[in-house]
């Protein structure tokens, strides 16, 4: 019995042992056999309580914590789904404008045009709606053109900047003019590298060296696209026309 007792109060001794935090004072060297279990029983049962207000608190942090991921998560899929839907809009004018460029051009409305750009300098959103809204209203491409390049004349610093030239560049490519058209693609990514149709522009950079038959060209300036670009729709096409190179 007397042998039973002391390797169980060898094992309430060490098992007080493992816990670090700190807990009342008690003399375990004084009194009888019963009284220093009952101290060492109220050690470990005090360390018991404090381990379990302590891992109480780690969960309540955990959860706070897995909340604010899966909030910052789901923000984050809410962003990239409308920057896809902004390139996908983009895409669906630039094939409707180029499907209606290879029908027979309509009567040319010369003299509104005229009297379009010679009107004083409106506001600069006014400027640029009216700009866009020649091709996604009134079809008329070939007047565009000019109207974008006055709205860059008289706004060079506009937000809208970057987004002109790439319209610019656009409704050249689709009338084959292969070397303004570059013009206006190169000068976006040059100067404007936060762009969102940067990624676009050089792609339609490297489909005009390819139609130029400047095929190393095209290569590389496909391969940047996708390096510069990975997981993007224009590096998705990149990489389709780049295997169609090789």
């Amino acid at each position: 019995m007397i042998k039973h007792n002391i390797v169980l109060l060898s094992l309430l001794v060490t098992g007080a042992a493992v816990y670090a935090a700190p807990a009342p004072v008690v003399d375990v060297n004084s009194g009888n056999l019963e009284q220093r279990l009952a101290a060492l029983e109220r050690m470990v049962g005090t360390r018991t309580d404090m381990q379990q207000r302590l891992q109480q608190q780690l969960d309540s942090v955990q959860d706070e914590v897995n909340e604010l991921r899966g909030s910052v998560e789901l923000h984050t899929h809410k962003l990239e789904q409308i920057l896809e839907r902004q390139r996908e809009l983009y895409q669906e004018i630039d094939k409707r404008i180029a499907a209606v460029m290879q029908k027979p051009a309509p009567t040319p409305v010369s003299e509104p045009a005229v009297n379009q750009t010679t009107q004083p300098a409106m506001g600069e959103s006014d400027a640029y709606d009216q700009a866009v809204n020649l091709i996604l209203k009134d079809k008329q491409y070939d007047q565009a053109i000019p109207q974008f390049e006055l709205f860059l004349k008289q706004y060079p610093n506009s937000t809208y900047a970057a987004n002109a030239y790439y319209w610019l560049g656009q409704l050249l490519f689709n009338k084959q003019d292969w070397t303004t058209a570059s013009q206006r693609f190169t000068y976006l990514v040059e100067h404007y590298p936060d762009s969102t149709k940067r990624a676009d522009s050089l792609l339609k950079l490297g489909m005009i060296a390819q139609k130029q038959n400047n095929l190393s060209k095209a290569e590389q300036l496909f391969a940047q696209v996708i390096a510069e670009y990975s997981g993007s729709t224009a590096a998705k096409l990149a990489d389709s026309r780049l295997k169609n190179l090789k």
